[in-house]
């Protein structure tokens, strides 16, 4: 045995294999482990209600021996001492009470699983979430549940979850206005992160960390959401596509023609906008009529067949120099985002209020009651999970191309509407 200090750990010799203990002479259970590879670390042993404890303090180089000796305090406002890191003395002494420093150290690492912890590691998962789910995720720790992130999740409780899930029904985020569809997601996503936090930290005792979620003590209080149906009505279709085609023609600047051939585009495919609006040069295929979503919201990449609609738009579309981008923009995107003007004229022609994703709808609505498509088949158009046996493992599912009779027709449905509008707009200026 023998007195550690800075000295003799400098000088201390290395054992030929394995480690070797040499054991502090004035504070019993105090050591430094050395091994062969030259790495010395301070530790402890003691004894636990008649158990043998070994703990590891830490490496030498990161903890000095008077710090490994005698630990890290600081005084708190009320003149007490707070332990800030604990050295070997404060070990010893708790294991003569009776306490297992593991299980202490375990219900503080417990304590540091934070909401914003759980969520960085969930969004951090490689090939699991797309940057929209991240963004949505982040969105709500950082401002639905602000005031929970920084605190252990499993402070999260019941009470907690049906009080802020009845303030955003009623209130919204900024109190301003009932959001009882972010409140739905919002709950989604703290459902998810909690599940997650389950799964990947546990207890001192072994055990999930989390067994009870919380948030299922909303299921009295959820509110379903009718699913939204708004598309444009089949009598407006032509009207819609009439005021399209003419802005089109009269369009003024770069971005203008970009939004409006944007929304076409929508229109002629029921394509995400997401998946559309950042649709590239080399995803899109002239020699064999099709265009590429690589990365879809259902991880099922596919090769989608181009009407002769959808094609000609494409193809006179000008290509911008040192942009890869199909529907440029001079953002700071380099393509268009938000055809928010364009959608405004849509609107107006429609006779209601039309968002990009209505477009979508509108493409399966015409599918199905004007030109007869299998709803199986618009659903592998629109890049829908299949269900079924026979659906899910003997469709093709990616490469389209043999779909081209379905997407014409409706390309052809769309284009026949904008031309009887437009013969009644002539009617109706042409001179008595």
């Amino acid at each position: 045995m023998t007195r550690l200090t800075k000295e003799f750990i400098d000088k201390v010799p290395l054992p030929a294999k394995g480690n070797k203990v040499y054991w502090d002479d004035q504070l019993k259970g105090f050591g430094l482990r050395v091994t062969a590879a030259g790495k010395k670390v301070f530790v402890v042993m003691g004894r636990v209600k008649g158990e043998q404890v070994g703990i590891t303090i830490g490496p030498y180089g990161v903890w000095t021996v008077d710090l490994a000796r005698n630990g890290d305090t600081r005084k708190t406002p009320d003149n007490s001492i707070e332990i800030v890191r604990p050295g070997a003395k404060h070990l010893l002494n708790a294991m003569q009470a009776g306490i297992d420093p593991r299980e202490e150290r375990r219900k503080q690492e417990v304590s540091e699983v934070t909401l914003r912890k759980v969520a960085d590691a969930y969004v951090a998962r490689p090939g699991k979430l797309k940057e929209s789910s991240k963004g949505e995720i982040e969105r709500h720790v950082a401002t639905t549940f602000e005031a929970w992130a920084d605190k252990p999740i499993t402070a999260i409780t019941e009470d907690m979850c049906r009080d802020r899930y009845r303030e955003m029904l009623t209130k919204g985020l900024r109190g301003k206005a009932p959001a009882p569809g972010q409140a739905n997601q919002a709950f989604s996503v703290l459902r998810a992160l909690i599940n997650f936090a389950g799964r990947r930290y546990k207890q001192s005792n072994g055990a999930p960390l989390i067994t009870l979620n919380p948030v299922k003590a909303l299921k009295d209080d959820w509110v379903k959401l009718q699913p939204r149906m708004t598309n444009i009505g089949e009598s407006k279709v032509g009207a819609v596509w009439h005021m399209l085609t003419t802005s089109r023609a009269e369009a003024y600047n770069r971005d203008t023609l970009a939004s409006i051939d944007l929304v076409m585009f929508l229109l002629l495919t029921g394509a995400r906008i997401g998946e559309a609006s950042a649709l590239t040069w080399d995803r899109v295929n002239f020699d064999e009529g099709w265009w590429h979503i690589p990365d879809p919201k259902n991880k099922n990449p596919v090769w989608l067949p181009l009407s002769s609609q959808a094609f000609e738009l494409l193809k006179g579309r000008q290509r911008v120099k040192g942009s890869p981008f199909v529907f440029t923009s001079w953002g700071k995107a380099g393509h268009i985002k938000d055809p928010r003007d364009t959608m405004g004229k849509v609107s107006e022609a429609a006779g209601t209020k039309i968002a990009p994703h209505d477009l979508r709808r509108t493409f399966v609505a015409i599918g199905f009651q004007n030109c007869g498509v299998d709803l199986s088949k618009l659903e592998l158009l629109t890049n829908h999970v299949l269900k079924g046996v026979t659906a899910t493992h003997y469709l093709p599912k990616q490469r389209l191309q043999y779909l081209l009779p379905e997407v014409q027709r409706i390309g052809d449905w769309i284009e026949a509407q904008g031309k009887a509008a437009a013969s009644v707009v002539i009617e109706e200026t042409a001179p008595a």
